[in-house]
């Protein structure tokens, strides 16, 4: 069902001090800050050769970011995203199994312009994950 690393997201408190930290001092090409107002984040991408990096920062009051940020001030990794061939069919397959899918259960357009959806952290070994349609 998995296919590769999609991104590593870590969520920043601020996104120039940690983009500039990919940019300055790593070398690494970061993209343009965007916002992304249906999921309550302004991201930013590292282009690494294998996989990619996503910044996250807060964007307006309700952001889901924002909390983990109050217990991490500092930030750190949030979440990882892996590809898959069939969205419809792996959250199908994971609800089958007992997994929970977040939110309403239906895919919601993620940063890259295709469909996403998230699984809980008590299901994956505290990790929140995130599926992306490949």
């Amino acid at each position: 069902m998995l296919g590769r690393l999609n991104h590593v997201a870590i969520a920043v408190p601020d996104m120039e001090a940690g983009a500039a930290v990919y940019r300055d001092l790593l070398g690494a090409h970061v993209s343009d800050k965007v916002a992304q107002p249906d999921h309550g984040v302004s991201t930013v991408f590292i282009e690494l050769p294998n996989t990619k990096i996503e910044l996250l920062e807060p964007l307006g009051e309700g952001s889901p970011i924002a909390k983990f940020l109050e217990r991490n001030p500092n930030g750190g990794i949030h979440h990882v995203c892996y590809e898959v061939d069939d969205i419809i069919a792996a959250r199908d397959r994971l609800v089958a199994e007992g997994a929970h899918i977040l939110g309403d259960g239906e895919p919601k357009i993620g940063a890259h312009g295709k469909p996403v959806l998230f699984l809980h952290p008590k299901d994956f070994c505290g990790t929140l994950v995130e599926l992306e349609q490949a």
